[in-house]
């Protein structure tokens, strides 16, 4: 006993008042003076489809995106907002939000590790959080905790999701259910990040909930400074009528013109940076991803999106979480199957899952099989990672007809 006591007061000796260690420092600071070009911040990919690289971002660069994604059809940022960006400053400097931040005087709350549901609402509550930013498969553990237990939001206005493509029923629960605006967005690391972001315009503002839906549903228009278009296999621009897809590529000034210390050689083509992503754009400019090009599944000469795979099973009130992917089959190259994760103490057979795609997809393109996981894998910013489910279920076969 005398022995713990002595530790303690040990520790306490250890301590040193926060005012006592700043009082001997200067109470002014001079601002360094350098060029606008220079580093100011170095991000890495997420290695989602392969080893993550490093984009080294400049100050000018920086800036510019953050006057872009406070804009009003951007994320319109305020001094009248409260910000809680649910991404980690790791992840593209937190989408870039502490410099939109910065830059319009709202107030900047960070999450710090807790990233449950229960942690995320009481945060939103505590600061009167107005506005929000994450990746769907945080939002499905807030919306999880706030539906058994009848809650509600007292500030929340709005929410940004990016990441991955976010489920219709989750923009139809926070919208319906809670009274959020649900923003898509779409970005990457290369592009420090956003690229879009989808809002209505003035035309759209009357129609049916429904057609809205299919426009929000869409990762939006080119915030201001990202060019945009989509090529083909032979490298030609395709037509913007959003039905034709193809390989998505962007540039502008603060897009990447290369890796760190050149890692990977030169990755533009023609100046414009090639995002990995198949998409549509539409004679709005409104962009929609189809699907990464590595987790597009071919199958008998047809290409299945695995995004629409995946918002169909999320639909389903027994699911938590689902993930498609191909797998080689001798006929037909690739065929869907989708792993899921089960919503805890509900029930959920193989069929009935199948069923519930009856009517809802092409029937071509209903996956062949549903595998029951205990857990999807996630990498650090929330994102699924497909590569290390491919390793788990290396050893999968599909069912024979």
């Amino acid at each position: 006993m005398r022995a713990g006591q002595a530790a303690r007061r040990h520790r306490r000796a250890q301590l040193v008042c926060y005012e006592d260690w700043i009082g001997g420092q200067p109470t002014a600071y001079q601002w360094p003076s350098f060029d606008e070009n220079s580093a100011s911040s170095m991000c890495y990919t997420s290695g989602t489809t392969g080893n993550p690289k490093a984009a080294l971002y400049s100050h000018r660069s920086t800036i510019l995106h953050a006057y872009a994604a406070a804009l009003p059809d951007v994320m319109s940022l305020s001094a009248r907002d409260s910000v809680l960006p649910v991404v980690p400053m790791f992840h593209v400097n937190a989408r870039g939000i502490p410099y939109s931040a910065a830059l319009t005087g709202c107030k900047l709350v960070f999450p710090g590790p807790a990233l449950d549901g229960k942690s995320v609402y009481e945060l939103i509550e505590t600061e009167q959080v107005t506005y929000a930013a994450g990746v769907p498969t945080v939002w499905q553990m807030l919306l999880g905790h706030m539906k058994p237990a009848g809650l509600r939001f007292s500030t929340l206005k709005r929410t940004v999701i990016g990441g991955s493509a976010c489920p219709p029923a989750m923009i139809d629960a926070f919208r319906e259910d809670y009274g959020v605006e649900v923003l898509h967005a779409w970005g990457m690391t290369e592009m420090s990040p956003l690229g879009t972001l989808c809002t209505l315009k003035n035309k759209h503002l009357n129609l049916p909930a429904q057609e809205q839906m299919k426009i929000r549903l869409k990762q939006g228009r080119t915030i201001f400074g990202v060019d945009m278009k989509i090529v083909g296999d032979r490298g030609g621009e395709l037509p913007r009528d959003g039905k034709t897809y193809g390989d998505l590529y962007v540039k502008g000034p603060w897009i990447l013109r290369e890796y760190f210390k050149g890692e990977g050689g030169d990755p533009l083509v023609d100046g414009w940076f090639p995002t990995g992503d198949v998409a549509t754009i539409d004679a709005d400019g409104y962009m929609q991803i189809t699907d990464r090009s590595k987790d597009v599944i071919k199958s008998g000469g047809e290409w299945i999106s695995s995004i629409d795979i995946e918002n169909i099973a999320m639909a389903h009130p027994a699911v938590q979480m689902a993930a498609c992917v191909g797998m080689p089959h001798p006929k037909w190259d690739e065929r869907p199957i989708v792993a899921v994760v089960k919503r805890p103490n509900m029930e959920l057979s193989r069929e009935e899952l199948l069923k519930f795609y009856e009517g809802r997809i092409a029937k071509w393109q209903v996956p062949d099989d549903v595998v029951f996981v205990d857990a999807i894998p996630l990498g650090a910013t929330g994102k699924m990672l497909k590569t290390r489910l491919r390793e788990t279920l290396k050893d999968y076969k599909l069912p024979s007809v």
